[in-house]
């Protein structure tokens, strides 16, 4: 039986997107993103619970993440889990899990008022730009 490793998110970006350019002119944008369950206890409590992640994107949509996010901008992001590991100055194993995200979609409001979710001008089809079998290299230069 095949497994399925999906991840599905709408949050707030911690920060704005930091991009880097990889040999081969490959773009890689890196930035946290906030997402915020609330709830009612027992005694009808409003309880906020907040979770940070951190998105890995590629390509034409890191490309796309550099030119119109920042702090704040609210986005809905699909894609996988990737857990890499590595070794620190001192010997030491360090794990990391990300959202690798093949999907994204800008959900602020543009200041005509309309939303601002869908395909931008000229950038139509960049959601799952990385073929499945390219992961980009294993150590991330951030």
């Amino acid at each position: 039986m095949r497994g399925v490793n999906r991840v599905v998110l709408i949050g707030n970006l911690g920060k704005d997107p930091d991009m880097q350019f990889l040999e081969g002119n490959i773009g890689v944008a890196k930035f946290s993103l906030a997402t915020t369950e609330t709830y009612k206890d027992r005694s009808g409590k409003l309880i906020s619970q907040t979770e940070w992640h951190t998105v890995v994107l590629w390509r034409g949509l890191a490309e796309l993440a550099q030119k119109y996010l920042h702090k704040g901008s609210l986005v809905y992001i699909e894609g996988r889990l990737k857990t890499r590991s590595w070794e620190d100055k001192e010997g030491n194993k360090k794990f990391a899990t990300e959202i690798v995200g093949d999907n994204l979609i800008m959900l602020d409001k543009r200041h005509d008022g309309s939303a601002a979710g869908g395909p931008i001008d000229g950038l139509e089809g960049l959601e799952g730009d990385i073929p499945p079998e390219d992961d980009g290299p294993e150590r991330l230069p951030f």
